[in-house]
């Protein structure tokens, strides 16, 4: 399989739990301690990183960290928008495309080298 697509796939796994973990606590445990949350945040972390890891040390055999980290970028954003839209009912806005597009420019920065 294709290192850079198992390396954007692990990420878009990754990220879903990394979403979950930082944010979905202000839905479902807002009625409970921090630390009640933080734990079960922490728990649901662990699940991101068995992702995160090997995607970043696959993906590091063919990317640079930069371009690494840029792709995790385009991801976060493509994961956490519509999860706080459709998950935590937040409104969508039109800065979420400002923002898109600011990472496409990115995208663009720093992947030009491979295409020119």
């Amino acid at each position: 399989m294709n290192q850079v697509f198992t390396t954007v796939t692990l990420l878009l796994f990754s990220n879903v739990f990394m979403t979950f973990a930082w944010y979905a606590h202000l839905k479902e445990l807002s009625n409970k301690p921090w630390i009640i949350a933080a734990l079960i945040s922490w728990g649901i972390a662990m699940f991101e990183y068995l992702f995160q890891v090997p995607a970043n040390r696959i993906g590091y055999t063919v990317l640079s960290v930069g371009e690494l980290k840029v792709i995790q970028e385009v991801i976060t954003l493509s994961v956490f928008v519509p999860f706080s839209w459709l998950y935590l009912k937040e409104p969508l806005k039109l800065d979420y495309l400002w923002a898109g597009l600011c990472l496409v420019g990115a995208v663009f920065f720093m992947f030009r080298s491979r295409i020119a």
